[in-house]
């Protein structure tokens, strides 16, 4: 299938950050062939996490790739970096090109079906500084994303993010907003998506 917008981008109308959406960064064909190979290639987990006193199972599966062996932590959890391998180094080297940006790590997120979710957060743990860039890119079932402002009621946004797109959360991004996944009304089939970060 021929992506007719490659280059496309969108720059989301919202204040105090900077959101640039690429709803067609990998064409159907490319985005279909990385997502088998994700789903294959992936050393997938799944952590306990502790909300509110209470602890389970986090609704998702995860898998954390990286340089020098270098730890993320959120959420009380610890996670240790795989090495890159191919599959992640091209996704990777791909996004570095357009955003003029490098990582050093990528967290990976599994949502299994509609019940699988992501809550309201940001990404801003110690070791990715304090004005991060983060770039995601989505495979698989479209899912909605959703944008809110810490202050302001009224800088709110939902998007449904596209097999193959790339969303660059960059400058103010994880300082004045909160970003999640919801869980889904209708059955939803598997998706994949790609945080690239850099840890300091």
């Amino acid at each position: 299938m021929l992506n007719l917008f490659p280059n496309e981008k969108i720059v989301l109308n919202l204040p105090d950050a900077v959101f640039v959406y690429y709803p067609n960064f990998f064409n159907t064909e490319k985005a279909d062939e990385l997502f088998k190979k994700l789903i294959e290639e992936t050393h997938w987990q799944q952590d306990n996490i502790s909300i509110f006193g209470k602890t389970h199972l986090q609704p998702r599966l995860t898998a954390l790739y990286g340089n020098e062996d270098k730890p993320y932590s959120y959420s009380n959890i610890v996670m240790h970096p795989h090495q890159w391998n191919s599959l992640l180094t091209f996704i990777k080297e791909k996004i570095e090109e357009t955003c003029n940006h490098s990582f050093t790590t990528v967290l990976i997120n599994r949502y299994r079906n509609e019940k699988d979710s992501n809550g309201w957060h940001a990404d801003n743990e110690k070791e990715l500084g304090r004005n991060p860039i983060i770039a995601s890119v989505s495979f698989g079932e479209e899912r909605i994303f959703q944008l809110k402002h810490n202050t302001n009621k009224d800088a709110k946004l939902s998007l449904t993010l596209k097999h193959g797109s790339l969303l660059l959360m960059k400058e103010g991004s994880q300082i004045h907003y909160k970003h999640q996944i919801p869980k889904a009304t209708k059955t939803k089939k598997e998706r994949i998506n790609l945080t690239f970060r850099r840890i300091l």
